[in-house]
């Protein structure tokens, strides 16, 4: 009797799946090239418009990285429509809330309102995208502002610059070598005619994706996107040809310091597939396996059975070009990084020689179910994955699909990958070491 409770049970959450995470969406091209995806949602009244460029971090040039991280600051300055100070206003003024961000790969600028003003948004985003005031007055703002940013998030954080010493170790000529927020001293040497440069080269609509998402009707919808959008001009797209960086045939080890901490971090780290191969999703899967929970194989062993780690992580960053795969692990009291290292390589071992177990497998199955049904639990995360999903992977529709790429991955993909990927010639290891005071 259990077990057929068990099996109905499973069956009706399947159903679920399968049924209720269905989201319709409408995308056409104008033009001038600017994508729009349309998604139409009327259980609560409330509009997301997002703007998604296809520009990051790694559109940059050495000797003026953090570019594209300093635009999300400087795109609220305002339009010869739009006071300086006066953005933040407008939006809360009614009713509603807003943000950016930036990746390596893209920046992402979005607001979100009661239904009855989604004409402000879609006219705001077309401000922004069409004249942007780019002065001095505002560079030297944002600067400070990023300046501040640096401060509070990584040089006065512990640990802080922990992905940075990742990326600047993994990526030798790829620009991923840098992290999204750049140099200040780039910053501060960079010319005001550069950052309006900047904006001429990817602030264009072709080089952009709008999304519209909740509670609108898609033909007036339409209109407006054509009235504000339409006249845009074309600008040029520029290939995005990276040098490529050679595989990593033989373990390199670096050491790097930090004096906001007392106790090391200990990476191994590898540098894997683009997150639109097959591979970077099994290696993703193989992350949760190892270190997603306290039921996982090295936070089960390392943190509270043996009580050799402080903290154990494998983590997945899928990027566009390369993605990365790393270690990361505090030791706890006299543990050195020698047996730290050997029981991080056994769990390894143990992937590469033989298959997990078949509940192990179905515990992972059931955690991406899950993940997927939560993924898209309201409007401005619909908004956002929509937009992801166009931009860099290439295909909308993974909003629907893409746990079925997850269903798709047997624990024999899971051991190769291992084999293929995890290999000791193929890492960095990075000791991440208090500074010497």
């Amino acid at each position: 009797m259990k077990k057929r409770l068990l099996s109905v049970a499973a069956a009706s959450f399947f159903g679920m799946v399968l049924n209720a995470q269905q989201i319709k969406f409408e995308e056409y091209d104008l033009p001038n090239g600017l994508h729009v995806i349309l998604h139409q949602d009327n259980s609560a009244p409330v509009v997301t418009t997002g703007v998604m460029y296809h520009v990051g971090a790694k559109d940059e040039v050495k000797g003026r990285t953090g570019f594209a991280h300093f635009f999300e600051h400087l795109l609220f300055e305002g339009t010869p429509n739009i006071k300086r100070g006066e953005w933040f206003k407008i939006v809360s003024s009614n009713g509603g809330q807003n943000n950016a961000n930036t990746t390596n790969d893209r920046t992402y600028y979005y607001e979100t309102f009661p239904s009855n003003n989604e004409q402000l948004g879609l006219w705001m985003e077309a401000e922004r995208m069409r004249h942007a005031v780019i002065n001095q007055v505002g560079v030297d703002t944002q600067r400070e502002v990023v300046k501040e940013e640096k401060r509070l998030r990584m040089d006065n954080q512990p640990y802080g610059n922990l992905f940075p010493t990742i990326q600047k170790n993994l990526f030798t000529n790829h620009p991923y070598n840098w992290p999204t927020i750049g140099s200040m001293e780039d910053l501060n040497s960079a010319k005001l005619e550069e950052f309006q440069a900047f904006y001429k080269k990817y602030y264009v609509p072709n080089n952009a994706t709008l999304v519209v998402a909740g509670d609108i009707k898609p033909e007036q919808t339409k209109k407006w996107i054509q009235e504000y959008y339409g006249g845009i001009q074309k600008g040029t797209l520029y290939p995005k040809d990276f040098p490529k960086d050679a595989p990593i045939t033989q373990e390199k080890e670096v050491t790097a310091t930090d004096s906001n901490i007392q106790l090391p971090a200990y990476i191994f780290a590898y540098r894997t597939p683009a997150n639109k191969e097959k591979d970077a999703y099994v290696l993703d899967m193989l992350s949760s396996y190892l270190s997603n929970g306290k039921s996982s194989v090295l936070y089960k062993k390392l943190v509270d059975q043996e009580k050799k780690a402080l903290a154990v992580q494998a983590f997945n960053q899928g990027l566009e070009d390369y993605s990365i795969f790393a270690f990361f692990a505090i030791p706890m009291g006299q543990t050195t990084k020698q047996t730290l290292q050997a029981d991080i390589d056994a769990e390894i071992k143990k992937l590469q020689t033989g298959l997990i177990s078949e509940e192990d497998y179905q515990k992972l199955q059931n955690q991406y179910e899950n993940q997927f049904v939560n993924a898209n639990s309201s409007i401005q995360g619909i908004a956002a994955s929509l937009a992801t999903n166009h931009v860099l992977m290439g295909n909308t529709n993974l909003i629907n699909k893409e746990i079925d790429i997850y269903r798709s991955i047997t624990r024999q993909d899971l051991q190769n990958a291992a084999k293929k990927y995890l290999n000791s010639n193929q890492r960095v290891i990075i000791n991440y070491v208090p500074e010497k005071k």
